[in-house]
């Protein structure tokens, strides 16, 4: 691990931001212990553990503490489906209908319930892209906005308790209609849990064997999968949620998690379990142009394509956005193959670069990649929403305060 103060950031600044956190959230219960992974010039410059992983058990928060990334696993997920369109299988444009042909005739919401739905042509086919980016016209059943995601609940679309498989997820959305018209309007989804199923329909592989074999194992991400590893188990960190109270409430006790065994549905978008160092391997093989130690992933310019705003007319999520709920702040950001942008920080009121890349995960894990700054920073913790307190605004800003020095000046 290199020094701080050698790749450009203040060690004393970087103790500011621990006991920020420490005393906020830890002392206080709001949450029940962190990570914080910052990586300079591709150096781990800061690492520390704050607080616990099991709160009940009194087991102390580690380093090689494993954590459930939720929705952290759609970066993963599309990197996976776009080594595919590197390999000429699929192109973004492809309409979804030619690998899912049962979606050829998929309409679009006009009125009705679950048993009455009323439909509408869409204005074009659903193609591969607004799978990547959230245009698609799918939905998440949390997001309790329509008759369409309340379809998603009482059918359970996509939940991993359930006894569904990916095949199962395809046939119930088969018979459930899109939102909106693909390619209108931006909605957080299922999308990326459709991508996994296509990564396994056009590889020939199944999804979670091509992700192991593909991206794990040539990463070396030893702790990453769909379940936690054989022998690690005692790694797994429990995981809480908020209370009205300001505290926090058990979920899923660590010895008795369902994440201890394969699921039956391998989701794609937020079925994952990793932790920081292998998380921060996935990260610099992103900031090193899609290959690590000799392992290349991808190429640099589907790096450069994924982490561009692909939002249709160049448009940012405020003007398309009709999520209730997402892992991202919508001012000044837009969306790639995969990520959130940062497209205006004047816009998002935090610190950060235009271009940076970034998202997080529904037990209020997050990173981002700041290409010009060369920044990476992973934050993990275990809490149930991440929308219960604004720790990633103040992650970022706390962050860079303590740069003592930027890449653009540094270069000149």
């Amino acid at each position: 691990m290199s020094k701080p103060e050698s790749v450009g950031l203040s060690a004393a600044r970087l103790d500011t931001l621990n006991q920020f956190i420490k005393a906020r959230y830890i002392d206080s219960g709001k949450i029940p212990g962190a990570l914080i992974l910052i990586a300079r010039r591709g150096e781990i410059a800061h690492l520390a553990t704050i607080g616990a992983a099991d709160v009940e058990r009194k087991k102390p928060l580690r380093e090689d503490t494993v954590f459930r990334v939720y929705s952290m696993s759609k970066p993963i997920t599309s990197v996976a489906f776009m080594m595919l369109v590197e390999q000429g299988l699929v192109a973004l444009d492809d309409p979804v209908h030619r690998f899912i042909p049962e979606w050829k005739n998929l309409g679009v919401y006009a009125g009705g319930f679950m048993e009455t739905f009323r439909t509408s042509r869409p204005e074009r086919p659903m193609q591969i892209i607004d799978l990547l980016r959230h245009t698609s016209g799918l939905t998440y059943g949390f997001q309790q906005v329509s008759n369409v995601d309340a379809a998603y609940r009482k059918l359970h679309v996509g939940e991993r308790p359930s006894e569904a498989t990916l095949d199962d997820m395809i046939r119930q959305l088969s018979d459930l209609p899109l939102e909106f018209s693909p390619g209108t309007a931006w909605n957080y989804s299922l999308s990326t849990d459709v991508l996994g199923y296509l990564v396994g329909k056009i590889s020939g592989d199944s999804f979670d064997d091509f992700v192991r074999q593909r991206i794990f194992k040539p990463l070396k991400m030893v702790d990453s999968g769909f379940h936690v590893r054989g022998g690690s188990e005692s790694r797994l960190a429990a995981c809480y949620t908020a209370t009205a109270s300001g505290g926090m409430m058990l979920t899923d006790d660590a010895a008795a998690s369902a994440y201890l065994k394969p699921p039956r549905l391998f989701s794609g978008g937020g079925g994952m379990v990793s932790t920081a160092a292998d998380y921060l391997r996935f990260c610099l093989m992103l900031r090193n142009g899609g290959t690590l130690d000799g392992a290349q992933i991808l190429s640099p310019k589907t790096i450069q394509l994924m982490t561009r705003n692909h939002l249709p007319d160049g448009k940012d999520l405020p003007a398309l956005s009709r999520s209730l709920f997402s892992e991202v702040t919508y001012n000044g950001v837009g969306f790639g193959l995969g990520f959130a942008i940062t497209l205006d920080t004047v816009k998002t009121m935090l610190p950060g670069t235009a271009g940076d890349y970034f998202w997080g995960g529904a037990a209020s894990t997050y990173f981002w990649i700041d290409p010009a700054e060369d920044l990476i920073t992973i934050f993990m913790t275990q809490l149930l929403p991440s929308a219960a307190y604004p720790i990633r605004r103040e992650l970022r800003t706390l962050v860079y305060s303590a740069f003592t020095e930027s890449e653009q000046h540094r270069k000149k």
